[in-house]
């Protein structure tokens, strides 16, 4: 039996996305063995995370001003709102150099069977976004999993209710190159012939 110290900080490393007991046991084992200056370095970084970053009161990104920089960028088209489900998203989006609009983060996908992480996601605020402001288009940019669709068209039914004025839009999905025909899952094969495109 490892010590009470050791015990807590396995528990906390457990509770990290992807860490089972083992892994964490790993973790708390290395810092130990380290030496003070990396638990030092370590618990100067969560430090900082704890005390300077906070939710943005605008997009819900995590930031160190609040509203992000993101939302007082004037160069960025204001009118056309992308949403995504985790801040990474975003960062994925954003290294295509593509979009110049702003973003919405949802903070997770809707989930049938778990109303505690459901109440924790930022479609009300959303919506109030959407009613405030004079907005063209909402782009619609979740995983194609089951979550990811149920969300989506469940925040195209509340957008359109809201105003049916805005342009609702989904990223384009379909078969990938060098794909097989016969090993396409439901959803993409489905997203594929919708979005198909003229051979002309």
């Amino acid at each position: 039996m490892y010590s009470k110290p050791i015990q807590n900080l396995i528990k906390a490393f457990s509770r990290l996305p992807s860490v089972g007991h083992r892994t964490a046991e790993r973790f708390v084992f290395y810092l130990l063995k380290s030496g003070k200056k990396d638990v030092a370095e370590l618990t100067i970084a969560l430090k900082e995370l704890i005390e300077n970053i906070k939710s943005c009161e605008v997009c819900w990104d995590f930031s160190d001003i609040s509203p992000c920089t993101f939302c007082v960028d004037i160069k960025r088209n204001h009118k056309v709102i992308c949403v995504v489900s985790q801040p990474q998203d975003r960062e994925t989006i954003e290294k295509t150099k593509e979009f110049t609009g702003v973003y919405h983060i949802l903070r997770g996908t809707l989930k049938p069977d778990d109303e505690d992480i459901n109440k924790f996601l930022k479609i009300n605020e959303l919506m109030t976004r959407l009613h405030k402001n004079e907005i063209d288009e909402v782009i619609l940019a979740l995983n194609p999993d089951i979550n990811g669709e149920t969300t989506m068209m469940y925040l195209e039914r509340q957008i359109k209710k809201l105003k049916p004025e805005i342009k609702v839009t989904r990223l384009a999905r379909g078969l990938p190159m060098g794909s097989d025909l016969q090993y396409a899952d439901e959803i993409t094969l489905s997203s594929a012939l919708k979005n198909r495109i003229s051979t002309k």
